[in-house]
């Protein structure tokens, strides 16, 4: 063979491996570029408030045939021991009873309804966490669950025990994250069982307060061993995001009810919304 064809034969062949390399770098940079973007996920805030009566079962049906991930609810302590939902220490707001729930049984509970925003009546009663759970079991969706204090922001005796057995009876421990502002909930928790997921929830009054830059909070759920942080989203910026992840620890942001705060916690790539519109965070979303 002469030395011209062997050179053309070489020349045609590192060609081709350098087309191939190319190609296959191509397709690489493709999928890359066209890999999903993490997106955060979706919790109804007391099942879609600006939707639904807040804390209802019909408001967490609603927010489950929506296709939330989360649901977000609050609970207390009744005077005979019951675990309800309900997000403020008094009935007054919002049912048509008043006075402070550690004051009355579950059987008073039932005769009450719980209003709409425009206090209107609903067929609804003030839910059980029991029923909530029964509810939420069969969907696949998971549960924000903040334990509350009292009208004088004391504890309510056993509170975290109840709600652990509860969680606990109906396999759902794994798809539960147990949330407080209080550090001592946190901690009673976390000595109850440690595997539970535990979001520290951090408000802008805190950090007004304090006069801290707002990625403190993050040391302070690091502090606590919480796995979450939930922030106010009013404070919400780079730097929380960032020590967040150096921390190991999730970020939710709370409570993002406009289209333009949606986009921006959307943007910082947190790993939880909690909206009082689910449905307008899921439609940005794209879902």
């Amino acid at each position: 063979m002469r030395d011209g064809d062997q050179r053309g034969r070489h020349a045609r062949s590192a060609g081709g491996r350098l087309l191939v390399v190319a190609v296959v770098c191509s397709l690489a940079a493709l999928m890359v570029a066209s890999a999903p973007v993490p997106k955060p996920l979706v919790a109804a805030h007391r099942g879609g408030a600006l939707l639904w009566p807040e804390n209802s079962l019909t408001a967490f049906r609603q927010a489950l045939a929506l296709g939330v991930d989360y649901l977000e609810t609050d609970v207390h302590l009744t005077a005979d021991g019951e675990v309800v939902v309900l997000h403020d220490p008094t009935l007054d707001r919002t049912t048509t009873g008043s006075g402070r729930v550690r004051a009355v049984r579950l059987v008073d509970l039932s005769s009450m309804r719980l209003r709409h925003r425009s206090g209107g009546l609903t067929q609804d009663a003030v839910p059980t966490l029991g029923q909530l759970l029964d509810l939420l079991g069969p969907s696949g969706a998971q549960l924000l669950l903040e334990i509350k204090v009292d009208a004088d922001r004391h504890r309510y005796p056993g509170i975290e025990e109840k709600a652990l057995a509860l969680v606990n009876a109906r396999g759902l421990a794994d798809r539960t994250v147990i949330m407080a502002f209080e550090a001592e909930t946190i901690r009673r928790i976390r000595t109850l069982q440690p595997s539970i997921r535990t979001a520290f929830l951090v408000g802008k009054s805190r950090v007004d307060r304090e006069r801290v830059p707002a990625r403190e909070a993050v040391r302070w759920a690091r502090e606590l061993g919480a796995t979450q942080l939930g922030i106010d989203h009013r404070i919400l910026d780079p730097g929380v995001v960032a020590a967040a992840r150096a921390a190991g620890i999730e970020v939710g942001a709370w409570t993002v009810n406009e289209e333009p705060d949606l986009r921006t916690v959307i943007a910082a790539r947190v790993d939880l919304v909690t909206s009082d519109r689910p449905d307008l965070a899921l439609r940005l979303l794209g879902r």
